[in-house]
């Protein structure tokens, strides 16, 4: 029995709004420092922290310390997965928009309107 076409499928780890937003802002980049990163979401360090841990612990993120004359500095980017798992949540949240986007205009046309 074919139950129809399957529901996009939206990745919870990357749904969450401050984790969407970091995982887009290092799509953009080779490799971001911290306070970019930081800056760039407007979150707070305590917040971003959080998030970095969550991500690197589902291997999303890769994080690289060292130092820039005698201060520590961090950087992050995107590992190949972690891109991976945002182009198809994207593109599942694209498909999402398509298919209400085609309902609304069937039902518009249905109403007259």
């Amino acid at each position: 029995m074919n139950a129809g076409p399957r529901p996009p499928v939206l990745n919870e780890l990357i749904h969450h709004p401050t984790r969407l937003a970091v995982m887009a802002f290092l799509s953009g980049c080779a490799e971001a420092e911290f306070r970019a990163v930081r800056e760039g979401c407007g979150m707070s360090e305590s917040a971003l922290s959080k998030v970095v841990a969550r991500l690197e612990a589902a291997s999303y993120i890769h994080v690289r310390k060292g130092y820039v004359g005698k201060r520590a500095r961090t950087w992050l980017r995107l590992s190949a997965e972690g891109r991976e798992a945002l182009t198809g949540h994207l593109a599942a949240l694209q498909e999402i928009a398509a298919g209400a986007a085609a309902l609304g205009a069937s039902l518009d046309s249905a109403a007259g309107g």
